[in-house]
């Protein structure tokens, strides 16, 4: 080996030495920072999200983050005592109410934090339940009755209450209005129930209060968004006509029941609106509120069933339906108030749930000799 070649070689195995080192040096940071970020997601999450247990400690006047945040560890309610400092620090909150708590292993950061700062007393949660986005409150009353110790049947009386419906009206006036006490109406309640985890903290539920429960939730979220714009209008049969909050729920009901993801959402909301536009107004012809008419859960919706007299039923009657037909969640509600621009006219659902559009009938048509009768 030549002096030229020795030189050569020393310079290649210098410059795979650096490259090694180089590439060491990514990996171990590589290495730290997914070990960073894990052990950061862990100190956040609960203790113990499952535990029942609570832990009485006391706040004194004048306690710096870094003392609620030692406390708290050395009483096992979170992780790490300065990671929680850091939370209250990096959320700007730094008011806390003196007192004694009663706080759980199961609380995670937010919930400790709220409660520190209100003063409220944490209270045990006995039952937890959740409500699905798009159940009716026939399907509600059941999940109730399978998650809680209440009776479905119970719920139900409470959804034909007169004397109770009309004093929810009252207490809740602009968000309950006469509408829902329509002859046509199935339940005047049939999407006010917001879809959401209800926490209850006595052993024995008290249905009348989960039921306002549930409507405050409807108030702080689905009639918030419904009042954060002036007015919400859509073009009816040729003329600029403002929806109520009923109507609005109801629209968003339809489309719920009828979309898959959100793209989809806001596409149906713009066929449902181009079809209400049109001087008469074509029927929506969406097959749930046919299954909500019937008053039954199918997997087909057969030609005879569309048949079906009922003022549900928006293949014989145009417009919206009388009521909502379930409880919309908030990506419906979104859609229905953010609707795509589209000239959509028509829309089916092929085997694997995809969604297919179209502006005129005969690309409807095509859509379904390839979409389904060619699949069956």
């Amino acid at each position: 080996m030549s002096k030229y070649d020795d030189v050569r070689f020393s310079k290649n195995v210098s410059s795979y030495l650096t490259l090694f080192i180089v590439l060491a040096l990514v990996i171990v940071l590589i290495i730290g920072i997914i070990s960073a970020f894990l052990y950061i997601r862990s100190g956040l999450q609960p203790v113990d999200e499952d535990s029942t247990e609570t832990v009485e400690l006391s706040i004194d006047q004048g306690y710096s983050a870094g003392d609620i945040g030692d406390i708290l560890e050395e009483e096992g309610i979170v992780k790490n005592g300065t990671m929680f400092e850091l939370y209250l620090r990096l959320n700007s909150i730094s008011s806390y109410q003196a007192g004694t708590y009663q706080m759980s292993p199961a609380m995670d950061f937010e919930q400790i934090a709220r409660t520190l700062e209100s003063g409220t007393v944490y209270q045990e949660v006995l039952h937890r339940v959740t409500v699905p986005e798009g159940y009716t409150v026939e399907e509600i009353g059941l999940q109730l009755e399978n998650n809680l110790p209440v009776s479905a049947d119970d719920f139900m009386a409470l959804m034909d209450d007169d004397e109770f419906i009309k004093e929810l009206i009252s207490e809740y006036p602009e968000m309950l209005t006469d509408e829902i006490l329509a002859e046509d109406i199935k339940y005047p309640l049939e999407g006010y129930l917001y879809p959401a985890t209800y926490d209850i903290t006595t052993e024995e539920p008290d249905l009348k209060q989960l039921i306002r429960d549930m409507l405050n939730a409807t108030e702080a979220n689905s009639y918030s968004l419904f009042t954060s714009v002036p007015e919400y209008a859509i073009d009816y049969e040729g003329e600029n006509r403002a929806l109520t909050f009923h109507e609005f729920l109801t629209f968003s009901s339809l489309i719920e029941e009828e979309a898959t993801s959100l793209a989809d959402r806001s596409r149906i909301a713009s066929v449902f609106l181009n079809r209400m536009s049109v001087n008469p107004a074509m029927p929506l012809q969406t097959d749930p509120t046919v299954l909500y008419a019937l008053g039954q859960h199918q997997d087909v919706v057969l030609y005879e069933d569309l048949e079906v007299e009922d003022p549900y039923n928006t293949y014989l009657h145009s417009g919206l339906t009388p009521g909502p037909i379930a409880a919309p969640g908030q990506e419906s509600l979104q859609s229905t108030m953010n609707p795509s621009d589209t000239n959509y006219y028509y829309f089916l659902a092929d085997s694997e749930g995809n969604n297919h559009f179209a502006e005129t009938y005969e690309e409807h048509l095509a859509n379904r000799e390839e979409y389904i009768d060619s699949q069956q």
